[in-house]
C-alpha cells in the first residue's frame, strides 16, 4: 500500500511540475525515456548478466523511427511503434546469439555488436549523416500539427503512460513463470535444465524483452531531441544505462526511474555549475552509492515503502513443540 502511494505521489508531482515550470518537460522526457531503457537493462540484470552494449537498440529504434519520419513523413504514434518493433526484431536476432554466453563473455559481445553499429554509422555518412547525425521535423501528434510545447507536453503524457505501463508489465514479468525461470539462471542454470526448461529459450526471450524496452526508450529520445546521432549506441551510453541500473536499485522497476531522474538532474546542474567536470561528480556518487546502499535508492526507500508480514508465532510454536517432542 505505501509504494502504490508513492508511485501515486510520484506521477502526480510528474503530472503537476512541468505545468508549474514548463522547461522541465524536456528533462523529465528525457529521463523517462532513460528509464525505459534502464527497464531493459534490470532485466538482463536479474539474470545476473550484465550488458555494455544494451544502447545498440535505443539507437536502432531511433534511427529507424528517423528513417521513417524523414521518408514518410509518419504519426509520432506511428513512429513510436515502428522505433520499438524495429528493436524487438534485433534484439530477437541478435539475442540468437547471445544466448550460449554468459558473464564476461555475454557482456564482450554485447559491446562488439554495439561497437560495429558505432562504427557502420559513423562511416556510411552519405545514409546516415555520419557523425552530425540525421534532423528530422516535428511530426503530427494524432495526426494534428501542434507547436514544440504542445508537442512536448503531448509526448510527455504518453510517455508517463508508457513508464506506468511499461513498469507494471516488467514487474507482473517477474512474477511470471517465465520471469522467475530467468532469475534461476543467475543462481542455478543447470538445475533449471534438469527441471525440463530451456535455459536459452528463456533468457531469449528476456533478452528480446530488454531490446524492447530499450527500443521504446531510444524512440522517445529521438523524437525528444529530433535528432538522432551515432553516440546514442556508442559504449559510453550502455555504460550510463548501467550506472542508472546500479544508482536506482534493479530490485523493482521503480528504481530505474527514480535513478534515471536522479542521473538527468545530476548530470544538468554538474555539468552547468562544474564544467567539464561533471563525469567526476557522477563517478563520486557511483562509488559512495557502491559502499553506502549496493542495492540503490530503491533498497533504501523499500525499508519504508515496503512492510513486511508479521511473523507466524502460533505456527512457529507449534513447530517447535514438535521438534521437541
Amino acid at each position: 500500500m505505501r509504494l502504490r502511494l508513492f508511485v501515486a505521489t510520484l506521477v502526480l508531482l510528474l503530472v503537476a511540475l512541468p505545468l508549474a515550470v514548463p522547461w522541465l518537460k524536456t528533462p523529465f522526457l528525457l529521463a523517462l525515456s532513460n528509464g525505459l531503457a534502464v527497464l531493459g537493462v534490470m532485466v538482463l540484470i536479474r539474470a545476473g548478466q550484465v550488458s555494455f552494449g544494451n544502447a545498440m537498440f535505443a539507437c536502432l529504434a531511433g534511427y529507424g523511427a528517423t528513417y521513417a519520419a524523414r521518408l514518410w513523413h509518419l504519426d509520432a504514434l506511428l513512429l513510436i511503434v515502428m522505433g520499438t518493433a524495429i528493436a524487438a526484431l534485433a534484439g530477437a536476432l541478435v539475442g540468437l546469439f547471445m544466448v550460449r554466453y554468459r558473464g564476461i563473455f555475454f557482456g564482450m559481445l554485447n559491446l562488439a555488436f554495439s561497437m560495429m553499429l558505432f562504427a557502420v554509422l559513423g562511416k556510411f555518412g552519405a545514409f546516415t549523416g555520419g557523425t552530425d547525425g540525421l534532423r528530422f521535423d516535428r511530426p503530427t501528434f494524432g495526426f494534428v500539427h501542434l507547436e514544440r510545447d504542445g508537442f512536448e507536453s503531448a509526448l510527455l503524457a504518453v510517455a508517463l503512460l508508457l513508464a506506468i505501463v511499461a513498469g507494471w508489465c516488467v514487474q507482473r514479468y517477474y512474477r511470471s513463470v517465465s520471469g522467475q525461470a530467468l532469475a534461476a539462471i543467475k543462481t542455478n542454470e543447470t538445475r533449471l535444465e534438469y527441471l525440463g526448461i530451456s535455459a536459452k529459450r528463456v533468457f531469449w526471450g528476456g533478452y528480446v524483452l530488454a531490446a524492447t524496452l530499450c527500443g521504446l526508450g531510444g524512440t522517445l529520445f529521438a523524437l525528444t531531441q529530433g535528432l538522432v546521432t551515432p553516440e546514442m549506441g556508442y559504449w559510453v551510453r550502455s555504460g550510463e544505462l548501467v550506472f542508472v541500473a546500479i544508482l536506482g536499485g534493479s530490485s523493482h522497476a521503480v528504481g530505474a526511474f527514480l535513478g534515471a531522474f536522479l542521473f538527468e538532474f545530476m548530470k544538468l546542474y554538474a555539468a552547468s555549475l562544474l564544467t567539464g567536470m561533471w563525469q567526476l561528480v557522477l563517478g563520486l556518487i557511483l562509488i559512495v552509492m557502491v559502499f553506502v546502499a549496493p542495492s540503490g535508492i530503491y533498497g533504501l526507500l523499500s525499508r519504508h515503502l515496503v512492510r513486511k508480514a508479521p511473523p507466524d508465532f502460533p505456527s512457529r510454536r507449534r513447530r517447535v513443540a514438535k521438534e521437541a517432542a
